[in-house]
């Protein structure tokens, strides 16, 4: 999304499914990803492990920011600290499709506060979330941020599923 502000992101790459890391994901965490998965015949754990490590290495291949450690030149994740905060997903008919799963972690797992610059996004900044209410975001990073910030402040709750539709979001269980 050029010229946007938004997450770092990306597809789950094979090597995911068999990534290492240091601390499993929270149980609850693990459960309500894998319920996330399409097909029946998919193994939800492995995927909501997946998604996790994924989560983790997209953040550090476009950030720099690694959640976790890095060992032998690798990457070695931390899971445990991760939270599902929500999933969007756009019809198929729909040009730009996505199907994202948003999570979270605390910075104070990261193994340096200091970002990166990379190929992919244009400009790495930490900002205060009532910064980020002022930047041109995706109406999506807007929903999430949202989301978030409710967490933070205490407010529990199931990860809203957003099905985006004609630049709005119908709510799905």
């Amino acid at each position: 999304m050029p010229g946007k502000w938004v997450f770092p992101g990306g597809r789950i790459e094979r090597g995911d499914y068999h990534a290492a890391a240091s601390r499993p994901l929270a149980d609850d965490v693990a459960a309500a990803l894998a319920a996330t998965a399409r097909l029946k015949r998919q193994d939800g754990a492995r995927l909501a492990r997946a998604l996790a490590l994924t989560a983790v290495r997209e953040t550090f291949e476009e950030t720099g920011l690694a959640l976790g450690a890095i060992k032998d030149a690798r990457l070695v994740a931390d899971l445990a600290g991760l939270r599902f905060v929500a999933r969007a997903i756009t019809p198929p008919a729909r040009h730009k499709r996505f199907d994202a799963r948003f999570l979270m972690g605390d910075a104070e797992a990261l193994a340096s506060l200091v970002p990166t610059d990379s190929r992919e996004l244009g400009e790495l900044a930490w900002l205060t979330l009532e910064d980020c209410r002022g930047l041109d975001l995706p109406t999506v990073t807007r929903a999430v941020l949202d989301v978030v910030d409710a967490r933070l402040r205490g407010e529990d709750g199931a990860p809203p599923f957003w099905r985006w539709t004609r630049g709005r979001a119908d709510s799905a269980l």
